[in-house]
């Protein structure tokens, strides 16, 4: 599930969004009012559960050979995204849908792109389907781990570029 040109994409487990408002997310770091989305790089990040704590990394321009090899497998791919198996049932039952949203009023911020005016849905929401298989057909390893937190220590440590989402919603140390 990935945003065709000119698109880009906005997951949610409500099949009944209209209109999508800009507003202020409750983990903001500034008080500006966006309305969120990802372009095709991004969207394998939000193939979850919205709750759903994970943990991923993938290969950059500036990865290490050997951290490519210790965290990613060799022959692995180039991309690793990793849950807990508190999640699996979560993941397995979600109803996720993909609503395909205009790129024209987005600009890129961060790892995502924002809008600061209401966007319009350029058609119904799309059922994205298994998540699992998802991950198998984009060569994404999906790994389950009892904790996320030594997977991501050793992730952030190393040369490989990375993002971990709702990572408060991990089990504790």
């Amino acid at each position: 599930m990935r945003p065709a040109p000119g698109e880009v994409l906005h997951f949610s487990e409500d099949p009944t969004i209209e209109v999508f408002r800009p507003h202020v997310a409750p983990t903001a770091l500034k008080a500006t009012p966006y309305v969120w989305a990802v372009g095709h790089d991004r969207a394998p990040d939000y193939w979850f559960p919205r709750q759903c704590p994970r943990a991923m990394a993938w290969v950059g321009p500036r990865t290490s050979p050997e951290d490519r090899a210790r965290i990613i497998g060799s022959g692995c791919g180039t991309r690793v995204h990793a849950v807990e198996y508190g999640w699996l049932t979560a993941m397995r039952e979600v109803e996720l849908y993909a609503y395909r949203l205009p790129a024209e009023p987005f600009a890129e911020h961060d790892a995502a792109v924002v809008a600061t005016t209401e966007v319009r849905p350029l058609g119904p929401p799309e059922r994205v389907g298994d998540l699992f298989d998802l991950h198998a057909e984009a060569g994404i390893q999906l790994r389950v781990l009892p904790s996320l937190h030594a997977f991501w220590d050793a992730v952030i440590a190393s040369s490989l570029e990375f993002s971990g989402i709702r990572l408060r919603n991990a089990s504790p140390r």
